[in-house]
């Protein structure tokens, strides 16, 4: 090939690649490879959390070995929930004695519970040093109100003193009857938690309401011989109904309070344990592979629609996921109005100058605002001035306790509205610039007037704009924990804010938040290796709640969208 018809096919090859960036063609590639990164991050995340979290419900065979520590044998029973390797050289260093060669060896996480005996729920074993192997049938698993999981062997049930059945004479039949004996015990243990929480709970409101009543007449002069009197025989009669109830739950106490259970340990010690303490009780080596999905389903469920229990690492967040819904909905009804009537006046009415430039600049620097700065805002502003106010006007007979003026869900539902009002303003802004200036003139040319073409024929053409600021700001809140931290989200609310007790909406309590729950169990719980599952279960489900809020958002938005799609044409 000579010099000039390489020259000229250099030429060719570069005018074709030439043409072939002008084309946009590589662009297309690189936002391809992009979008396709980021859609596996997102799979890739979602994927870590479900196996993580929602594989935490799922039974596990239980393990019985022998662990050999140099010439010591000892027994170890539990459930292996993470294997590593780790260098022998780090191991010996750490006094371990190893005999094997091998230059990395296994180890084993094994949860083995029983931390009213051994004081740890989990142990790292080196998986050289354990032997014989085994998954025996009739380990069970039982899980408890206190002290995390029980591992080991029915012994006997007791009831009132006597043995019900014994395991040594008869397994199958002790077993049957130690499930029937949990199957009481927890009816009797949902009769009191009803009476306590709801009965009681009633009687106790009733009964602060006749005290904040009887300081109310106090205060205005108007406690009359006559209004004392009435107060007095309402109270009479609340402490009767409380008396009945104490009685009634002495019996429901008494009742459970003689139930028991022993149990062999891993070493072959017996202990006796209160079956009033017992949640559930499985055999996960002898159960089927249906058995153990809908052992799984059930678990799930718990997790959904029970309480937290064991400093939040047992149980369910069904209280955190209601007030994560609950804030959201009244953040979303509180921060809509304010966010479309400012966007209105900024493009519609106020006149385009410099000052308004400069709030359009302040509402898009408000946006970029650290969240912890509205908490500080929230909790000074609405809660010690504000909610001090609304005790001193409206809730004087309840000082010096506030009412208003401590956190609580209102003012966690204001914060976050202020938070995410910048986000709503520009989008619903946006919207409203949109929208082609022949349709105002059209509606005016008709006869409407200036507000009554904003109402009918603006707002409905720019209500897409408007969902898309709401969704937004559904996706920032729903994952804040900082300022809610200081506004009115605790670690454990013992009821809801929606009850029978009157006005049944109770913005003033405090609440949980999926959010500061995920915190609280991940950083803040003495033991972290069991409340690890239940942080990434709590993700995966705020992650969830999020998403289905943001779908229903846009399926109202499309729809918006599609209807008015028309009149921009």
């Amino acid at each position: 090939m000579t010099e000039e018809t390489r020259k000229e096919l250099q030429q060719v090859s570069s005018a074709s690649l030439g043409s072939w960036v002008k084309s946009g063609e590589p662009m297309v590639w690189i936002n391809a490879a992009a979008v396709s990164m980021s859609v596996i991050a997102v799979i890739g995340l979602l994927a870590l959390l479900a196996v993580r979290g929602f594989g935490h419900f799922w039974p596990g065979q239980v393990l019985a070995a022998q662990v050999e520590d140099g010439s010591s044998v000892r027994p170890i029973m539990g459930e292996v929930v993470d294997q590593v390797e780790v260098s022998g050289e780090q191991l010996r260093s750490a006094g371990y004695t190893l005999t094997g060669p091998g230059p990395f060896y296994g180890r084993s996480l094994l949860k083995q519970g029983n931390r009213d005996q051994y004081g740890t729920d989990f142990v790292w074993l080196i998986d050289e040093q354990v032997k014989e192997r085994d998954f025996p049938t009739t380990a069970m698993v039982i899980e408890r109100t206190e002290w995390g999981n029980f591992y080991g062997y029915l012994g006997k049930v007791i009831s009132e003193g006597e043995v019900v059945a014994d395991a040594a004479d008869d397994d199958g039949a002790a077993w049957r009857a130690f499930q029937t004996s949990i199957d009481q015990t927890l009816a009797v243990r949902e009769d009191i938690h009803h009476v306590e929480r709801v009965e009681i709970g009633h009687i106790n409101y009733e009964l602060e309401r006749l005290r904040l009543r009887q300081r109310s007449l106090e205060l205005q002069g108007k406690d009359t011989p006559e209004a004392l009197a009435e107060l007095a025989e309402r109270r009479a009669e609340l402490d009767a109904e409380y008396r009945v109830l104490q009685d009634q739950l002495r019996e429901l106490y008494a009742s459970i309070q003689d139930h028991s259970y022993t149990a062999l340990l891993a070493d072959g010690r017996e202990v006796t344990l209160p079956l009033a303490r017992v949640v559930r009780a499985y055999r996960p080596n002898d159960m089927s592979l249906l058995g153990k999905i809908g052992f799984y389903f059930s678990k799930l469920w718990e997790f959904l629609s029970d309480e937290p229990r064991e400093a939040n690492t047992e149980g369910g967040v069904f209280p955190a996921m209601f007030g994560t819904v609950m804030m959201v909905i009244l953040m979303s009804i509180i921060v809509t109005p304010f966010g479309v009537v400012a966007a209105v006046y900024l493009r519609e009415y106020a006149r385009q100058g410099f000052v308004t430039r400069v709030i359009r600049v302040a509402v898009n620097n408000l946006a970029g605002v650290p969240s912890i700065v509205y908490g500080v805002f929230g909790l000074g502003f609405f809660v010690y001035f504000i909610g001090a106010e609304l005790d001193q006007v409206f809730f004087p007979e309840a000082l010096p306790s506030p009412t208003f003026g401590t956190p609580g869900l209102m003012w966690a539902s204001l914060t976050l509205a202020l938070l995410t009002l910048p986000v709503v303003i520009v989008a619903t802004e946006e919207g409203l610039a949109r929208i082609p200036k022949a349709v105002r003139e059209g509606s005016l040319a008709l006869g409407a007037t200036r507000a009554e073409t904003l109402w009918r024929v603006v707002l409905p053409m720019a209500s897409p704009a408007m969902m898309t600021g709401l969704i937004l700001a559904v996706a920032r809140a729903a994952g804040e924990v900082a300022p809610l931290m200081l506004v009115g989200v605790v670690k454990l609310a013992p009821t809801l804010p929606v009850d029978g007790n009157f006005p049944y909406v109770h913005l003033d309590q405090k609440f949980m938040h999926l959010g500061f729950h995920i915190y609280d169990v991940g950083f803040q719980s003495p033991n972290v290796e069991a409340a690890r599952p239940l942080v990434y279960a709590t993700a995966l489900l705020l992650v969830a709640i999020i998403a289905l809020l943001n779908f229903a958002a846009v399926a109202l938005r499309n729809r918006l969208r599609e209807r008015y799609k028309a009149l921009e044409h």
